[in-house]
């Protein structure tokens, strides 16, 4: 046998030796299912106990009493009353029996650990020391309590299913920002997130970081009434938008929208429109401002600013979002299928506690912008001070050819902005 035959059968023979060790190799056995500081920890202090002396944090000092539960809504974004009600919600969907081994996870910790989650945006790691669950147990917690919510609070976002819904949504941005015939404000936003296994650029967008998109439509109420989350961060708004069910059904005439009206002192009919950023295509039924610079009081400086006035609701939906739940002021470090449940579980909530016993909780005075009714200037709101709400970025700004019918619709609308019914006295100065 030749030296090289001999040193082929030499590496057989290692290679073989090596698979059948790894063959009959076993797992070590577990030392413990959980590990003892976590044991020990919730036997002195569980969290159960941090809920209740949470409640117990602000005292009346006149009347010696417990005034409010204000740890517990700083810790949660939400009141007691308001958790006790999800946790209703969600128990029979969380919840977990006990086994010979352990205990179950109470549902009620399992929800707290996840609410902990989306409020400060911390690790598991941290949150496990903070609430006496492991880390391997909080990542399957997390998404199990997120699809929960999804669930249970799918009511509270809602798409409109009927003119008459339509109308009211109109009514209320006619009302609050006079824009008539607005049925909500579109926008889209990158959500950072860690760089996902094995995507290569899927997630890489144009502002140089991974993302998934979260493409939204706002009523003048800064509830969400439609979200498309999940699409991979280098897909363009126009892609975005395109993809969704939300678009087929407006180009197929199947929202149920109002039918086209005159505005008054026009003779044209108008449709009912949304009004979006530079990043949307201009199409009869989605309204963008003029491109370029245009000097004050010139007819398409000022349609500008009235529909900037409009759209302002979706820039406030997302910096209350990412305000209150501080998981959005930093990269987000979960694959993109769980980040995209998260999202969701925001959302939901957001417009669970918009409408709640919570809303002053989550939405304190001075976080929303305001307006002076005389001149119009603009109060910024509380979170547009922290420069930490930038990490939700917009989509780029894409030129798109548009259609004639957009373009004469998006002229009306100018002309009605000028004429002595549709003007606001302020807007020649901004």
């Amino acid at each position: 046998m030749s030296d090289s035959e001999d040193i082929a059968v030499a590496a057989a023979a290692i290679i073989i030796g090596v698979v059948s060790s790894q063959q009959v190799r076993h797992r070590r056995p577990r030392r413990f299912w959980v590990r003892p500081s976590l044991v020990r920890g919730r036997k002195k202090y569980s969290t159960d106990e941090f809920m209740k002396d949470l409640l117990l944090d602000e005292v009346d000092e006149l009347n010696l009493e417990y005034r409010c539960d204000f740890g517990f809504q700083n810790f949660f974004r939400m009141n007691n009353s308001d958790f006790e009600n999800i946790l209703s919600m969600i128990a029979p969907k969380i919840i977990k029996k006990d086994t010979s081994f352990r205990k179950a996870i109470p549902v009620s910790q399992r929800l707290a650990v996840t609410l902990r989650f989306l409020a400060s945006g911390d690790s598991y790691t941290s949150l496990g020391y903070l609430l006496k669950i492991s880390k391997q147990a909080i990542s399957y917690i997390v998404p199990e309590v997120c699809d929960a919510l999804i669930v249970a609070l799918q009511n509270y976002v809602k798409v409109p299913r009927s003119a008459e819904e339509w109308e009211r949504v109109a009514k209320l941005f006619n009302d609050k920002w006079n824009y008539p015939n607005c049925v909500g404000a579109i926008d889209g936003k990158h959500i950072n997130i860690q760089a996902p296994e094995h995507s290569g650029t899927e997630f890489f967008n144009y502002k140089g970081f991974f993302s998934i998109v979260l493409l939204a439509v706002v009523d003048a109420n800064y509830n969400f009434i439609y979200t498309n989350v999940g699409c991979q961060g280098r897909i363009s708004d126009g892609g975005v938008l395109n993809g969704t069910f939300f678009k087929k059904c407006l180009d197929d005439n199947k929202m149920h929208l109002p039918p086209s009206r005159p505005l008054p002192q026009l003779s044209l009919p108008i449709p009912y429109v949304f009004v979006g950023d530079e990043a949307f295509q201009l199409t009869p039924t989605v309204m963008k401002p003029f491109s370029g610079i245009h000097n004050k009081r010139t007819t398409k400086r000022i349609f500008n600013y009235r529909l900037s006035r409009a759209r302002r609701v979706s820039e406030n939906a997302f910096g209350i979002m990412s305000s209150s739940f501080r998981i959005f002021r930093r990269p987000i470090l979960l694959d993109p299928g769980v980040a995209t449940k998260v999202t969701l579980a925001a959302i939901y909530l957001h417009n669970y506690l918009r409408n709640s016993g919570s809303r002053n909780v989550y939405c304190s005075v001075g976080m929303l912008d305001s307006e002076f009714p005389n001149s119009g200037e603009v109060v910024p709101g509380i979170w547009r001070r922290d420069p930490s709400t930038s990490q939700i970025n917009n989509l780029p700004t894409v030129p798109k050819r548009s259609c004639i019918e957009a373009q004469t619709v998006r002229e009306e609308f100018a002309k009605y902005f000028i004429s002595a019914q549709g003007e606001l006295h302020f807007q020649y100065d901004k």
